[in-house]
């Protein structure tokens, strides 16, 4: 699949992390529903792997950003904020007559064969009844030692999972760069192609202080994501609507050819 084809999809697995939905960006939010409603239309299938639940908590703990160095609390906070999460999720799904399914995983469900036959097997039926599925990681039982690290992983993970025909990933900028996109001189990268390991980009980490991804995460899951043969496309959630036609934005990662 090339970037252009990316309307021929028939099962997309999207990825939105917690800075992009959540404070200043949380009018986002029904923006990014309406691409993916927009292509549910189409008859995709359409999974969501969304974070933000530890974010939408905070203002309830007193919190101005994550509590990084305090588990239990971040525990708690996931357990209040998927509620609240899912809650906003329903309500901009409604106008379009669709309805959210929650999937909370940890990593050990990926791990463990029964339990990553069991997610399958709920996901696909899931989308054969044409709900759209919103996965997050399970924050308020993982433990450090079980964690994703970050949902850029467990997106490639699920995308994997479900063979998926594209991951998207949808940031708070609109591309790869070769260097911090701040910094003078630095230019999209337009297309990664497999196996390139970017040896002439300079890849930073997030910045964010209520999630943990960055560059760096996502151009991992990206590479784990290919590797099953799946392509990638890395860009900003405003531009979540023309990547799903196949515009020629953001990152396209070209996928391995399996079983070559």
């Amino acid at each position: 699949m090339t970037r252009s084809e990316v309307t021929t999809a028939k099962r997309i697995v999207v990825k939105v992390g917690s800075s992009s939905i959540s404070g200043d960006n949380a009018s986002a939010l029904p923006h990014i529903v309406d691409a993916l409603a927009s292509a549910h239309s189409r008859g995709v299938e359409v999974v969501l792997v969304s974070s933000g639940a530890i974010a939408s908590a905070l203002p309830f703990f007193g919190l101005a950003s994550r509590p990084k160095d305090d588990l239990v609390t971040e525990q708690a906070a996931a357990a209040v904020g998927q509620t609240i999460l899912m809650d906003r999720y329903r309500d901009a799904l409604r106008p379009h007559d669709i309805v959210g399914a929650q999937i909370l995983l940890t990593a050990s469900d990926f791990d463990v064969e029964s339990t990553r036959v069991n997610a399958q097997a709920a996901l696909d039926k899931l989308l054969q009844l044409r709900f759209l599925p919103i996965v997050n990681e399970n924050d308020t039982v993982a433990t450090a030692e079980i964690r994703f690290g970050d949902n850029d992983r467990l997106a490639a993970l699920v995308a994997e999972l479900l063979q998926a025909d594209i991951l998207v990933l949808l940031s708070d900028v609109d591309a790869l760069y070769t260097a911090p996109p701040k910094e003078p001189g630095a230019t999209r990268v337009v297309t990664v192609s497999a196996g390139d390991e970017l040896e002439n980009v300079k890849i930073g980490g997030s910045s964010s202080t209520v999630g943990t991804g960055g560059a760096e995460t996502k151009v991992s899951a990206a590479k784990l994501a290919n590797a099953s043969g799946i392509p990638v496309l890395l860009t900003s959630t405003a531009n979540v609507s023309v990547a799903l036609e196949g515009q020629d934005v953001g990152t396209w990662f070209e996928a391995a050819r399996v079983g070559e």
